[in-house]
């Protein structure tokens, strides 16, 4: 492992690249990157970095949101099939639909989604924005897309405007469910519930703290408590566990696990800097036109 981890470094300083790595991934890449965190904050550091190549650990609608930020720099993904389910859940013809139906319309984007539909939205939002933006902006009617759970909850916290929902959903934080949630809660009395909300509304409904994948690291970190049950994916264990060696973290069942985050390896790393493949390219047109959906939530969101 130390040698594969020197191969890495070697090669990061010879193509003058930079790692990101989500929170999501395994623990043995998180531990080598030079930034950690989720879709939010590596958007930022991407928009930001000056390295000439930026290496994504992470699914590919994220090297597509470093690519759209960051058009000449080079990007490359460590496994081409390290896909977002919930990133392909909704369509053209559904938006296309919905516009139609609907006077003073805003599509709010998810940014788990590919960078198509970004192109034909108003807006993007990440977990840890969306509730900012979604209550800046000017229209009544909210689009929110792919995932309806997040849309949910953040139409619960914004009565005033008129959300329209689509069907998609995460398949590791809808596998979180309520029974499952109680029956941790009575094996761990005395530990507090935080939820992603990409959780459905029932296990929402139970949690002491809702908020991001980065949400929920900072307020257990700040909590006076010391035990936690994580209803989101394993991954952030790693994060947890470093800033809290004392506290005590428990998952809710045995799916809290995304084999497409899981894809990435040190192995894969290594082998896409040293080979540079799996670059991450767009038409010209396509990126231009995401780039205003994301752009818009990064102003918005400052």
């Amino acid at each position: 492992m130390d040698n594969l981890a020197k191969e890495i470094e070697d090669l990061k300083r010879e193509r003058n690249a930079v790692l990101l790595a989500h929170y999501y991934v395994d623990d043995a890449v998180q531990a080598i990157a030079d930034y950690v965190g989720d879709s939010y904050y590596l958007a930022k550091v991407a928009l930001n970095e000056s390295k000439d190549v930026i290496c994504f650990a992470g699914v590919s609608f994220m090297g597509e949101s470093a690519k759209i930020l960051n058009p000449d720099r080079t990007v490359i993904m460590p496994d081409q099939l390290a896909d977002c389910p919930m990133a392909h859940m909704v369509d053209l013809d559904k938006i296309r639909k919905v516009r139609e139906e609907y006077d003073d319309l805003a599509v709010v984007c998810y940014i788990n989604s590919t960078a198509e539909i970004k192109s034909y939205s108003d807006v993007c939002v990440t977990s840890s924005n969306a509730m900012k933006i979604v209550k800046a902006l000017p229209q009544k009617n909210i689009f929110f897309i792919p995932d309806e759970n997040l849309g949910r909850y953040i139409g619960s916290k914004i009565p005033e405007k008129n959300f329209i929902y689509n069907d998609g959903f995460c398949h590791v934080h809808t596998s979180i469910t309520a029974d499952n949630v109680k029956k941790a809660k009575e094996a761990h009395p005395d530990a507090e519930i935080l939820v992603h909300p990409e959780c459905t509304m029932d296990v929402v409904e139970l949690a002491d703290y809702v908020g991001s994948t980065s949400g929920i690291i900072d307020y257990a970190t700040a909590s006076d408590a010391d035990k936690f049950i994580i209803c989101t994916e394993m991954g952030v264990l790693y994060e947890l566990k470093q800033k809290n060696p004392n506290k005590t973290f428990y998952s809710v069942g045995h799916r809290q696990f995304c084999p497409n985050m899981k894809r990435i390896t040190l192995e894969n790393v290594r082998d896409t800097l040293r080979d540079m493949k799996n670059q991450v390219e767009l038409d010209e047109t396509l990126r231009l036109d995401a780039k205003k959906a994301l752009d818009k939530m990064l102003r918005i969101a400052q």
